[in-house]
């Protein structure tokens, strides 16, 4: 396992603006469990994971925004079974990520 604060301290150390997105809740189908995290870097470098596909980056984005405005946030992130099986998936799912710059 990959120690995340220790990628984030590195980064930090080496004159980088580093915020770290931490899975904080999940519900149903989640492709990464409680604890996982997502180190992001304001010049792009990322480590880890929080989810996949399009909530990774939404993640990403506001890790960024995160850095510039200096306060955390939680995000949201849901799909009910019914919106699931419209678009393919086989169920649904949540999960809560909470965001916080590195000072």
């Amino acid at each position: 396992m990959t120690d995340m604060l220790a990628i984030a301290a590195a980064w930090k150390a080496q004159g980088e603006d580093v915020a770290i997105a931490t899975v904080v809740e999940t519900w149903g189908s989640s492709p990464r469990p409680t604890g996982s995290q997502l180190v992001v870097t304001k010049s792009g470098k990322l480590e880890g994971s929080v989810s996949g596909g399009c909530i990774e980056g939404a993640v990403a984005e506001a890790a960024i925004a995160s850095i510039d405005s200096g306060f955390p946030r939680v995000l949201d992130f849901g799909i009910s079974n019914e919106q699931a099986w419209e678009v393919g998936l086989a169920c649904g799912g949540k999960v809560k990520v909470f965001v916080e710059p590195l000072t």
